[in-house]
């Protein structure tokens, strides 16, 4: 790693990316004060479980769950 490679003072990278973290609960935030664009989101994610591409997706969410028990 080079000095232009560390990050900034008080940023911590990794695991542990805070700037990153902040970003996305910022907007999720965001996102979620939008309900008509929530609502509409649930219904395309609704709509392609059921579609031809659901069996592809319950296998991708099946396997990102491995070892993340809920």
């Amino acid at each position: 790693m080079t000095s232009s490679d560390k990050p900034a003072a008080g940023q911590v990278q990794g695991e542990g990316d805070y700037e990153s973290a902040r970003k996305f609960q910022k907007e999720e935030a965001e996102f979620a004060s939008h309900p008509e664009e929530v609502a509409r989101k649930a219904k395309e994610a609704e709509a392609a479980l059921e579609g031809p591409e659901g069996d592809e997706l319950e296998r991708a969410r099946v396997e990102s769950a491995k070892g993340h028990p809920l």
